[in-house]
């Protein structure tokens, strides 16, 4: 089964094109691209559209790449054998599955989010070489060597946060996802909110768009915030003339699902109170 748009999900036609080919070549999709552009979603589309269970690995700055193969609880160990616990003479009652693990062990396909890889340490991509190449790691407290039953589908993302090591980068697939065009985007919001009136749709983009594209913003709004906009236009029941902005500021109606510092914020009041002086 190919993935492609679904009922939930706009996929653009180069976006469906990378999935397909990495799940075809059996290695991992990196998809990049701004915050709030659907890469997360992406993976849960895919396993939905493919049927395939779902595992996700959220990484944090602090996340070692060992800990999505195995960890082993030496203290819990200790503790039971100080209490006499029969359960200290098998090694393997101290093993915790990893996210990896789990996913090399599941009975069918699976789909494997690792997500926001770029946010642990540089040194993490390259501890997960052999183990996605090879699709099998070594257990050292019990000898063993666990193999994957079946390839899964890997999606690793990236906020592009840091650069990540060539090795690493040859092993995959990549695919970054451009910030949607104005028709693009329209489509998202249609299948987000169907009943939405053509003219509040048409007037919202154009101030979002001349909002996104303003020289000098920090921070610029991505898909998940202009959807939590206009969710807040509809709940507000605000018509397309609702919308024009006051002579006296440059800020759109319910600016704070857009602007999430207060230097955007003050770029705009600046704007605003520069355009009055050239009155």
């Amino acid at each position: 089964m190919k993935f492609s748009t679904t009922a939930t999900y706009v996929a653009s036609d180069d976006l469906a094109i990378a999935v397909n080919a990495a799940v075809t070549l059996q290695r991992p999709l990196l998809v990049k691209g701004e915050p709030g552009t659907g890469k997360t979603e992406l993976a849960r589309q895919v396993a939905t559209a493919l049927g395939l269970p779902m595992i996700e690995w959220h990484v944090k700055s602090t996340t070692k790449a060992a800990q999505g193969l195995y960890e082993y609880d030496a203290v819990s160990r200790l503790r039971d054998s100080q209490l006499g616990d029969a359960r200290v003479h098998d090694v393997a009652n101290y093993i915790r599955k990893g996210k990896l693990w789990q996913a090399f062990d599941a009975p069918g396909r699976v789909v494997l989010l690792i997500d926001e890889i770029d946010k642990a340490d540089i040194e993490f991509p390259n501890d997960l070489l052999q183990e996605l190449d090879r699709m099998e790691f070594h257990v050292y407290e019990t000898g063993e060597t666990i193999k994957a039953r079946q390839r899964p589908v890997i999606i690793i993302t990236s906020n592009n946060e840091k650069e990540l090591p060539d090795a690493f980068l040859r092993r995959c697939f990549f695919h970054y996802i451009r910030f949607p065009d104005p028709e693009t985007l329209a489509a998202i919001v249609r299948l987000h909110f169907p009943g939405i009136k053509e003219t509040l749709l048409a007037t919202a983009l154009s101030q979002f768009f001349e909002l996104r594209d303003t020289p000098g913003l920090k921070k610029k709004p991505s898909t998940s915030e202009v959807l939590d906009w206009l969710r807040l236009l509809l709940a507000e029941d605000l018509a397309p003339e609702d919308l024009r902005k006051n002579p006296k500021s440059a800020l759109p109606r319910l600016h704070g699902a857009l602007l999430k510092n207060e230097q955007d914020v003050q770029l705009f009041e600046r704007l605003a109170f520069m355009a009055r002086g050239q009155r």
